[in-house]
C-alpha cells in the first residue's frame, strides 16, 4: 500500500514541474471558438439522427387536474414559508413597536 501511495504522490508532482525545455509551447496551436471549420473536416455520422417523438397532448380535464394540483402544491408551500416566518416578523414588529412607544411616551414627558 506504501508503494501505492508513493507512485500517486510521484505522479502528482511530476505534473507540477515546469515543462523541459525539449517541450515548446506555441500559442499559435491552441484552437479557438472563432476558427473556422471546413466542411471536410467535419465528422459524419453514421446513421441519420433519429428524430424525437412528438409530445402526447394531455386531455383538458388531465391539464386543468395536473394545473389545479400544481396551485394546491404551491398554495401549501407558501402557506409553509409564512408559517416559519412569522414568529421571526411578529418579534421585530413586537420590537419596533415597543421603541416607538418609547419614543412617544419620552416626548409626552418633556
Amino acid at each position: 500500500m506504501l508503494d501505492d501511495l508513493e507512485s500517486i504522490h510521484d505522479l502528482l508532482y511530476e505534473s507540477n514541474e515546469p515543462p523541459l525545455l525539449t517541450e515548446s509551447f506555441e500559442p499559435d496551436n491552441i484552437p479557438l471558438l472563432s476558427d473556422v471549420v471546413s466542411p471536410g473536416t467535419a465528422p459524419r455520422a453514421s446513421e441519420p439522427l433519429a428524430e424525437a417523438p412528438a409530445p402526447t397532448g394531455l386531455a383538458p380535464a388531465e391539464q386543468e387536474r395536473l394545473d389545479d394540483e400544481l396551485r394546491a402544491s404551491a398554495e401549501l408551500i407558501l402557506q409553509e414559508v409564512i408559517d416559519d416566518f412569522a414568529p421571526q416578523i411578529e418579534a421585530e414588529l413586537r420590537r419596533r413597536l415597543q421603541a416607538r412607544l418609547g419614543r412617544l411616551l419620552g416626548q409626552r414627558n418633556d
